[in-house]
């Protein structure tokens, strides 16, 4: 009699405690979307896929990210008027070896001389050939609050200088940064929309960042997700030798 309640009392324990654990899992894979939303993209209408990566990302290995069907890589290079990315140089040469269609972005100080920016950059990739144009990363998260009117000049300043060397400028934004700065001033150059969300058909982008927490293989950890807009002819267009 003592050895069947026993028994029924661990049947309904074990029962509650894996109601519990599916309960809790289910809570949580609904607070990673609610965190971490993630889009559905059409390998059909968007098959050219892409990584940004920094120091942040680690050792990478180029080889498998290739592999996995990665198409073009874009490598932080430098910001404001002194820093350099610690893993630049590295990241190029892999990316170069590797075969991967390489491009570098510059992430855009608010607080910083535009001009200076602009030098700073090219001296920094000074020698190098890239694939794909370069971009100024320009967003609010890790700037300190400037009033726009100083922002568009500086941004202005930079856009111009850069465009002595190569007339093909892209603009990496979010949302805010596109109502911002970019509509209405910076049209001139091609949009690489940050976005978490399906975006607004009317929406006239180059490239769209939809995930900062994709799985990729040769990247340990999370890495952001991009594609391009546009089938491979497109893709092959923008393409070029960009020396500097």
């Amino acid at each position: 009699m003592a050895a069947r309640h026993k028994r029924k009392w661990l049947r309904r324990t074990l029962l509650t405690a894996i109601a519990i654990a599916v309960a809790g899992g289910i809570g949580f894979a609904v607070w990673r979307l609610w965190i971490h939303p993630v889009v559905a993209i059409s390998i059909v209408e968007y098959p050219i896929r892409g990584i940004d990566v920094s120091a942040h990302n680690g050792d990478i290995d180029f080889g498998r990210v290739r592999d996995d069907s990665i198409s073009f890589v874009y490598i932080k290079a430098t910001e404001g008027v002194s820093f350099v990315d610690s893993t630049f140089e590295r990241n190029y040469e892999r990316a170069l070896t590797a075969g991967i269609p390489v491009g570098a972005y510059h992430f855009f100080r608010f607080d910083m001389n535009g001009t200076l920016q602009a030098k700073h950059l090219l001296r920094n990739i000074s020698g190098k050939v890239f694939d794909l144009p370069l971009v100024i990363d320009v967003e609010q998260h890790g700037n300190p609050e400037v009033v726009t009117g100083s922002v568009l000049f500086r941004l202005r300043d930079m856009v111009d200088y850069l465009r002595i060397v190569n007339p093909n400028i892209i603009i990496y934004t979010n949302a805010n940064g596109y109502e911002r700065f970019y509509q209405g001033n910076f049209e001139d150059c091609d949009l690489w929309i940050c976005r978490f969300r399906q975006l607004d058909p009317n929406l006239p982008w180059l490239m769209w960042q939809y995930s900062h927490w994709g799985s990729v293989a040769g990247v340990e950890g999370d890495v952001d997700l991009d594609v391009f807009n546009g089938q491979q002819a497109a893709f092959e267009r923008l393409l070029g030798d960009y020396s500097y």
